[in-house]
């Protein structure tokens, strides 16, 4: 019994251990983790005291802020000689 060969030109094609599968920089992926977390924490931090208007203004200001710096800096960082399949 033979088996057919398929010619696919990908094949054969070693993997690129340099590109990021997701196409986002990991350390963005890392940021983005950390803040979240601390975010989280000083958002409960406040609501259990007695300064929710200010946990209300962090959440809303700082979370915005957050997710526009770290969309640039993956803009920024992102592989393009390697890009995501």
């Amino acid at each position: 019994m033979t088996t057919a060969r398929i010619d696919d030109p990908h094949l054969d094609e070693p993997e690129d251990l340099e590109r990021m599968p997701d196409g986002i920089p990991h350390a963005v992926i890392g940021l983005t983790a950390f803040y979240s977390v601390v975010l989280a924490i000083a958002t409960v931090v406040l609501l259990t005291g007695e300064r929710h208007s200010t946990a209300v203004v962090l959440a809303a200001v700082a979370t915005p802020i957050a997710v526009w710096r770290l969309a640039r800096k993956a803009e920024r960082e992102r592989d393009l000689v390697h890009p995501s399949r």
